[in-house]
């Protein structure tokens, strides 16, 4: 499984969804928005995603930090 990522490197649901990720041995590609607003608009736009992180896992939209959490929690990130 890889994992796409887009981050604030201030943010703590971004830190988590990071840690979730590494603990479930997941790759990632981590993209920080800092001093980056217009490409992160255009990607909360692409996904109708209005807040970080924004998680794509094997190129699909999963959402969040919470529906990653619901993933883990439901055994399907293995």
């Amino acid at each position: 499984m890889k994992a796409e990522i887009w981050t604030w490197s201030y943010c703590p649901f971004c830190r988590k969804a990071e840690e979730i990720l590494r603990k479930n041995n997941i790759n990632f590609e981590e993209h920080i928005m800092d001093n980056k607003p217009e490409e992160l608009e255009k990607i909360k736009n692409k996904y109708n995603h209005q807040t970080v992180p924004i998680i794509l896992l094997n190129g699909k939209f999963i959402g969040g930090c919470d529906d990653l959490q619901k993933l883990e929690k439901g055994g399907k990130l293995n």
